[in-house]
């Protein structure tokens, strides 16, 4: 049985992500590294693994490509049922997907990368004003964000209960990302307490961004 290979970028939230998941499950990886600001995901040999050129790109043992970070998750919760990521009934199941969703599809998307590059290499954004950027989207979706963990009856020591499932992986990744750009997390006390109990897990702090091979 061949290796299992994630392609991955030490700062990349979505592959933080990924990161996080197979430590959960136990699943032993080979870390290859591909640095987003020198170009190499458009590499010709990543992009015959992965057309689109993102990363993470997970190669599982029998040599299927599995690219986006949630589908990632999902289909390591349906290969390796323990411990699960998401809750067991419907109605949890529904509700952590739209936490995590509420970052991966509300707040990653206008704020990655790409983006990010894209408003300095047209508009001329400063560091400054890509910073004020980055943390308005960041507000649209932590203010209710906050709101609706504060208040669920369902709201544990994590997101949802006192196991930690796939919202809180992208609630770790999303809250390192904030770091960066010198968001105030004062503001959002809830998240920041889920953020802190995940980290004491070694699952979520191994796979810390500083701690990867290639963290520079």
């Amino acid at each position: 049985m061949s290796r299992i290979v994630l392609h991955n970028y030490f700062r990349s939230s979505t592959s933080y992500r990924v990161r996080i998941a197979l430590n959960l499950k136990g699943v032993a990886y080979d870390y290859v590294a591909h640095h987003l600001r020198h170009g190499e995901q458009r590499n010709p040999a990543f992009l015959a693994v992965n057309p689109q050129g993102l990363v993470p790109t997970l190669v599982w043992s029998d040599g299927t490509v599995i690219t986006q970070s949630l589908a990632i998750c999902e289909f390591l919760d349906e290969t390796i049922p323990e411990p699960p990521l998401l809750p067991a009934d419907p109605a949890g199941r529904v509700h952590v997907r739209a936490l995590a969703q509420m970052i991966a599809c509300e707040i990653h998307p206008v704020n990655n990368l790409r983006v990010l590059t894209e408003l300095r290499r047209r508009f001329g954004a400063d560091a400054s004003a890509i910073a004020d950027w980055f943390g308005h989207w960041v507000s649209e979706t932590f203010e209710p964000l906050e709101s609706i963990l504060a208040s669920h009856r369902l709201t544990g020591r994590f997101c949802h209960g006192d196991v930690p499932g796939l919202a809180d992986i992208c609630l770790v990744a999303q809250v390192a990302n904030n770091a960066r750009f010198g968001v105030d997390m004062t503001r959002y006390p809830t998240i920041a307490r889920i953020d802190a109990a995940c980290l004491e897990l070694p699952a979520f702090a191994d796979a810390a961004p500083m701690r990867q091979p290639d963290a520079e």
